[in-house]
């Protein structure tokens, strides 16, 4: 009896200790700004109301540098899933939450966050649903849908340029997800917009999303990206070096606009991205029959089949990979877990049990990249290599099915 009740005290000390670490990593909690004056500029979130971002200020060594970060969370590819969205904080500032918990690459406290911790911090909230690359002029009185993701962006830098961001000494633009995307296609046109001798890099946290089939041989990313493209009028906010060339739609791939980037650019992805495999390899709509279901949700549970899909994905996200590391200046953390955004979460961003690849937290490859200390390009072995990993699988909320 005594021992069943030390287990229970054991437990319940366990669980206390690791809800006061949480607090204490994640205790910031940073407040909302809207860009009330864009809406006359026509930059606005589906639903008409105006952009917004949280900003925590820098201090010390670091009150002249710029963490720029593009919050994710999935894209609308027709009027029904914008309107949808439209609803909910994605779509609509009306309905973000007045403060957020800034951690990971966003935490103020050195321990948890050592290169960046005193930069000025700046979430841009995402509510287009376009990765930020939108812009059609008319809006339908019917639907009342405004897709302007593109001016979303330039008004937001806009408001900051003001307010010291114009005299950045170091600027890192980041993103995970569909920010992840954003902060690629938009590294270039972010170093043009700040002063010459400004230190720009990028870094795109899960946002490698690559052209493949699912598992029932259908082009479904494809078809779904290029939708996503026509509705919100993305070509013309897309890389030049890309749509010169190729199809509008293919450049919403990273594979074909990451080799043109000029601006420094790391690229953090999980080789197995958890949200990849569930919605570009196995969307619902190649398994009716939910035969991936479990194995979505817990890698552990793969059949040795699926496992083969996912190793085969592994190559062929590697293949996609392969011309955007020819560069020096690239750094690249591409890791053997099952998982997705991996910057915005402390436990995987800087903490004692956080995945390492070549001896390397990944706070640490990006701190170490961005001054220039060493630079980082590891991919890891295949799965299930990596006893570092925590691979639940779990996506961050906001990234929605496809």
């Amino acid at each position: 009896m005594c021992r069943m009740v030390d287990s229970r005290l054991g437990h319940w000390l366990k669980l206390l200790v690791s809800l006061m670490l949480l607090l204490k990593t994640q205790g910031l909690y940073v407040g909302i700004t809207y860009v009330k004056s864009a809406v006359a500029k026509g930059a606005v979130c589906l639903d008409g109301s105006p952009p917004a971002y949280h900003w925590d200020k820098g201090f010390g060594t670091g009150i002249n540098s710029w963490l720029i970060h593009f919050e994710g969370g999935g894209w609308c590819n027709n009027v029904t899933s914008c309107l949808s969205r439209k609803k909910t904080h994605l779509g609509s500032s009306k309905l973000m939450g007045q403060q957020i918990a800034f951690s990971g690459i966003m935490n103020n406290k050195r321990p948890f966050n050592p290169d960046f911790y005193n930069w000025n911090r700046v979430k841009i909230r995402y509510c287009d649903g376009s990765s930020f690359t939108g812009d059609v002029q008319a809006v339908n009185p019917a639907t009342n849908l405004h897709f302007r993701g593109a001016r979303i962006w330039l008004a937001v830098i806009e408001d900051l340029l003001p307010k010291g961001l114009k005299n950045a000494e170091n600027a890192l633009l980041s993103g995970c997800s569909a920010g992840g995307l954003a902060s690629i296609l938009h590294c270039d046109s972010f170093r043009a917009l700040l002063r010459m001798g400004t230190k720009v890099k990028c870094l795109s946290d899960a946002g490698y999303f690559i052209k493949v089939k699912d598992v029932s041989g259908a082009p479904h990313v494809q078809t779904y990206f290029n939708e996503i493209v026509t509705l919100h009028g993305s070509a013309k906010n897309l890389p030049l070096s890309c749509t010169s060339v190729l199809k509008p739609s293919f450049c919403f791939f990273p594979q074909y606009v990451a080799p043109q980037v000029r601006t420094p650019l790391f690229i953090l992805n999980a080789a197995y991205d958890s949200w990849q495999i569930r919605n570009i390899l196995a969307p619902s709509i190649a398994d009716p029959l939910g035969v991936w279901k479990s194995c979505k949700l817990d890698i552990n549970n793969c059949s040795p089949l699926q496992l083969k899909s996912m190793q085969d994905f592994r190559l062929q996200f590697l293949n996609a990979l392969n011309k955007s590391t020819n560069s020096s200046s690239r750094g690249l953390y591409i890791d053997s877990c099952y998982a997705h955004c991996q910057t915005e979460t402390q436990e995987k961003w800087f903490m004692e049990d956080s995945p390492v690849l070549g001896k390397k937290k990944i706070a640490k490859a990006v701190g170490d990249w961005f001054y220039d200390r060493n630079p980082f390009q590891k991919i890891d072995c295949p799965y299930p290599c990596n006893p570092s990993c925590q691979n639940s699988g779990l996506a961050p909320p906001d990234n929605p099915e496809v």
